[in-house]
């Protein structure tokens, strides 16, 4: 007998995706994965315009990630000029953008994955949602709530506006710090990290109910794989500036490269089933899966260079280890650096250098250039060919999404075969599948450069019988 079973709201990803498993005759596993039928389109549209327009463009890619585009063109404009921007420059730009990693590392936590974590998987459909959330938690959703406008917040005071920053430019940021200003900043940063603070416990607390509650989460949900993020040159976390390093499944260093060298390392390749590209690592003639984002970000760097967040390091690796593959556990990774952010960001101001000059002038005569920076999913890159008008004749981005696209389908085959096949109809356990992709927080529309509606489909079907067993949308 034909089944369909449907689950409303929406689920809490940003993009339009579908996911579909596919069984044989038998019920086992043959195939998964995520479908993004969206045009990438937005190379293209970038191919023609002004060089110096690209921050300002670039942020429109997406309206959850966009300092992070706003940023990455920023890096990529100063290496095709040759330019160093001045100190306080790279201090209010990094500002910005701690406020920008506070308000979506929020949102991530609290408004997409917070329903699973405070009311389970197994919650009515109509009430598993943020506003589910503000009501069997008011003070947790609140507080959560506060910490996300804080973020943004900021980002709006140093980057001229919210949504789509507009101050960061070639050659420095259109911004200038002054005592207003900076008490303002003071007052919010302090608040974010009482906050944190006060949230991060609460947040573990509830993970880790979840993982005991669901225990397959950490047995099967593992996908040994490289990692990639930003480190400083000792070893640090770096979410701006910085070279790109990646080490593979038990942690062993295989490649450090600035910016400009990724396509030496990184390798594109289409998909059959969608139009988002996945990207292997390459060494040698070998290609490897990896991550990026908070948890790979742990798995590459040897601190976070403030002290909560580096005590909150050391307790994850006693309790899980380093490095660490369980993508369940990417929560816990993505709290430490919202600890971390509050930490750097009060760091920043407190630094005298914040207040010298922020601009040295820029020239385009033609050339190629590379930056990127560490968006909240993970490395996000902009790559340019400028001509010697000043003009883009080429431009490639490569976004987090796509680089952890190999390990996303990994997972929906992990949690189809856990929490899916041969198990009752259950309206929860498909919204396991859900959970195990927003562990990744993907961003679909920078994956695709889409616009629209967001949904998420997921379909269960038999190959050899071309009907649907369920269906969640």
């Amino acid at each position: 007998m034909n089944k369909t079973i449907t689950i409303d709201p929406v689920t809490r990803i940003e993009g339009h995706a579908r996911v579909f498993i596919d069984l044989d005759d038998t019920g086992a596993l043959t195939a998964a994965g995520l479908v993004v039928n969206e045009l990438r389109g937005f190379e293209k549209i970038l191919t023609g315009m002004d060089a110096d327009r690209m921050p300002l463009v670039t942020a429109r890619i997406c309206g959850v990630c966009p300092t992070a585009h706003h940023l990455a063109a920023t890096n990529a404009l100063n290496n095709a000029a040759g330019v160093e921007p001045p100190p306080a420059a790279k201090l209010l730009r990094e500002l910005m953008y701690m406020g920008h990693v506070i308000h979506s590392h929020c949102l991530s936590l609290f408004v997409l994955q917070g329903p699973d974590l405070v009311l389970g998987l197994d919650a009515d459909p109509a009430v598993r949602n943020v506003v589910g959330v503000v009501q069997a938690a008011p003070d947790i959703a609140k507080k959560a709530l506060q910490c996300r406008s804080i973020g943004q917040k900021i980002n709006e005071l140093v980057g001229g506006r919210g949504t789509h920053p507009v101050t960061s430019v070639a050659g420095g940021i259109a911004f200038v710090l002054d005592a207003d200003r900076e008490r303002q900043l003071n007052a919010w940063i302090n608040e974010a990290r009482d906050l944190v603070l006060e949230l991060a416990p609460v947040v573990k607390q509830l993970l880790m109910k979840m993982l005991d509650t669901h225990p397959a989460m950490l047995q099967q949900w593992v996908a040994p794989a490289w990692s990639v993020g930003t480190v400083k040159a000792d070893g640090t976390l770096a979410l701006v500036n910085g070279e790109i390093r990646a080490v593979d499944e038990v942690g062993a260093l295989k490649a450090r490269f600035p910016s400009a060298d990724y396509d030496s390392y990184m390798s594109e390749s289409a998909v059959e089933f969608s139009y988002m590209k996945q990207v292997s690592f390459v060494d040698g003639d070998n290609r490897h899966d990896y991550r990026v984002g908070p948890l790979a970000r742990l798995n590459v760097s040897e601190r976070y260079g403030t002290p909560l967040a580096d005590r909150e390091r050391e307790e994850f690796i006693r309790t899980v280890g380093r490095p660490c593959h369980a993508n369940a556990l990417q929560p816990w990774a993505r709290l430490i650096e919202l600890l971390y952010c509050t930490e750097r960001a009060g760091e920043i101001m407190a630094d005298p250098a914040i207040h010298g000059e922020t601009r040295v002038p820029v020239t385009f005569s033609g050339g190629r250039g590379v930056g990127h920076v560490e968006a909240p999913r993970g490395t996000l890159i902009h790559d340019y060919e400028i001509d010697e008008n000043g003009i883009v004749r080429a431009a490639n981005l490569i976004v987090a999404t796509q680089q952890n696209y190999a390990l996303i389908n990994a997972m929906i085959a992990q949690a189809a075969t856990s929490h899916v096949i041969n198990r009752p109809d259950d309206q929860a356990l498909l919204n396991a599948v859900e959970f195990g992709i927003r562990c990744y927080d993907p961003c679909l529309s920078c994956a695709t450069h889409a616009l629209g509606a967001m949904p998420l489909e997921i379909v269960v079907n038999r190959a050899a019988k071309p009907r649907v067993i369920r269906r969640n949308c």
